[in-house]
Parts: C-alpha cells; structure tokens; sequence
C-alpha cells in the first residue's frame, strides 16, 4: 500500500454556488477517510478551479480554503470552457502530486469509486477510467445520441473508452505525458487514451444532479461531439471523396436512363428530369462538403494562432 502517494482531487467549476458547499464536504470527507485508512498521503488535497464563474463560486472556494488546509484553489480569468479548465488543472498539479483524480462538481460521478481507483492505482495502473454502467439517470434522446456517438467515433477510428467522460485517475508519469499535448482544441477523453501507459476500467452508476442546473446544454453538446470528431479523425473529409466518387457514378448511370428515356419513349417532360434532380442533388452534397472542410480549416486556423489556452487570475495554494 502506497500511503505515502500524494493524491490531488481535481475539479472544474462553472457557476456551482449551489451545489459546491455539499460538493466541498463530501469531497473532504471522503479525502480524510482515505488518509486515516492509510491510503494516501496526509498531504493529499482538493484542487478546485473556478472557470471564470459568475456567482459565488469562488468566494466559497476561498472561504473553505482558509478553513481546510486540503481545499486549495484556482481562478480563471474568464470563462474558458469545461475542457480548458480541466487542462488548467491538469497542468496544475503536475509535480505537485503522485497522482491525480478528476471529477465535476455536481456530484454526478459516485465519488465512493475513489477507493477503487486508488486501489487500482496501488496495483500498478497510470491510468483508471471511471465508466458508466448505464444511462438510467439521463432522458430518452440523450442516452441514445449519447452512446450512438461513441459508436460512431469507433467507426471513424477514433479510440475513445465507451461510456467515460472525465472521470478518471492519472498517474504524474500519465499527466507529464498528457502535458506534452498542445492543440487549442481540447477534447481530453480522446487524448487520454493516445497516451498508452497501463490503464483499467472501474465501473459506477451515475447520479442525478443535486441541486443547480447543468452546464452543458443542447448547443454546448453539440460543439464539444463536433470538436471530438473533427480533432482526431480525417474520416469525413474521405467520405466527401467517396460522396464524390458514387455522385459521379449515379449521375453517368441517370444520365444513361435518360437518354433512354428520350430516345425510345414518351414518359419524360422535356428538360425537367436532366435539369432539376441532379441540381438539387449535387447542390446538397456541395454544401454538405464545404461545411465539412470549413470545420477543419477553421479549426487549423484557431490552431495556428497558438493563442494562450487559459490564464491563472488568482490561486489558492497554502
């Protein structure tokens, strides 16, 4: 048992006044429970990072600080989005533990797996990926878009572990590896997985939100699955080939129908057939197409920028 390993608890926060002051205790709690088991190190804290939030976020992240010597605290300059925050840190407590666990805040994710995620981590595993066991907390549409994405992100060849998002265990040797990564467009739970290392899966039932509303609405849901498809596969740029390929192939074979259809009956209006379909046929595809490489040209010009991804207003670190 590694009960001199320093283990930082790292979570992101936006606008979490609510649900903070419970997360803040539970959190605490179960960090002391792991230290008087002898499981980690008496040094071991809570890494709070305060996403530019809007509330009182920060104010009770800086009170319980001064109260709990293992709260510590970060705060963003704005609002830099869920993934940078993490990044932050992440970047954070490199070298400043032996391991870190990252979780949200609304105390979604079953924070009892803690236990089993350094027990893992005990065994020898860099990495531990907490993953779902059902969707039986989320509505209808979204558990089936949901797991429908990972099915798809497999299919183009993106190597994502099904069902996890970001909760997870990472070893230092883990984060210094993950630190090398230096895109502007984040989508973590896809680098993870490129890291290689030995990893293992523990397996939790996801709760519902005590108190506060999510946020991640419908239209952030949507940007960060776009941005995890067009990070890491090129696959929808080679579907436009094959698009291309087939809408070549069906425009030789119609023209071929109609030109038999002029010649040898009378079925056909005069120009309407080899004027009209293959506009409205080809004028989607192109559309569809250009909206496609619009999104990876866009994202190489943000990446050629090399814009700061965050920047550290205030830290709490006594």
């Amino acid at each position: 048992m590694k009960k001199d390993m320093k283990l930082a608890i790292v979570v992101p926060c936006y606008n979490e006044e609510e649900i903070l002051p419970e997360t803040i205790n539970r959190l605490n709690n179960k960090i002391n429970e792991l230290i008087k088991d002898n499981k980690v190190s008496d040094k071991s804290y809570i890494l709070f990072i305060d996403d530019g939030s809007t509330d009182k976020t920060w104010e009770l992240i800086i009170k319980n600080s001064k109260s709990t010597p293992n709260i510590k605290g970060i705060k963003l300059s704005r609002n830099q989005g869920h993934q940078n925050a993490l990044l932050a840190g992440i970047n954070y407590v490199e070298n400043r533990c032996d391991y870190l666990i990252s979780l949200d805040a609304d105390l979604q994710d079953d924070i009892n797996t803690i236990v089993q995620m350094v027990d893992k981590f005990n065994e020898g595993f860099e990495i531990v990926y907490g993953v779902r066991n059902d969707r039986n907390s989320d509505s209808i549409l979204k558990k089936s878009t949901a797991e429908n994405y990972y099915r798809f992100m497999k299919l183009i060849g993106v190597e994502l572990v099904f069902n996890h998002a970001d909760y997870r265990l990472m070893s230092n040797k883990a984060i210094s590896y993950f630190n090398n990564f230096t895109e502007i467009n984040l989508f973590i739970r896809g680098i993870i997985p490129l890291i290689g290392l030995k990893s293992t899966k523990i397996y939790y039932s996801r709760k519902k939100r005590l108190a506060g509303e999510s946020k991640y609405p419908l239209r952030k849901m949507l940007s960060f699955a776009l941005n995890g498809i067009t990070s890491f596969s090129i696959i929808p740029l080679r579907i436009i080939s094959y698009i291309g390929i087939i809408v070549f192939i069906l425009s030789f074979i119609m023209g071929c129908y109609i030109l038999y259809l002029g010649l040898f009956t009378n079925l056909t209006i005069p120009g309407w057939s080899s004027t009209v379909l293959p506009i409205y046929f080809i004028g989607g595809i192109q559309l569809l197409s250009i909206g496609i490489v619009g999104e990876y040209i866009g994202k190489i010009y943000i990446e050629t920028k090399k814009r700061p991804r965050y920047f550290i207003e205030e830290i709490l670190d006594e």
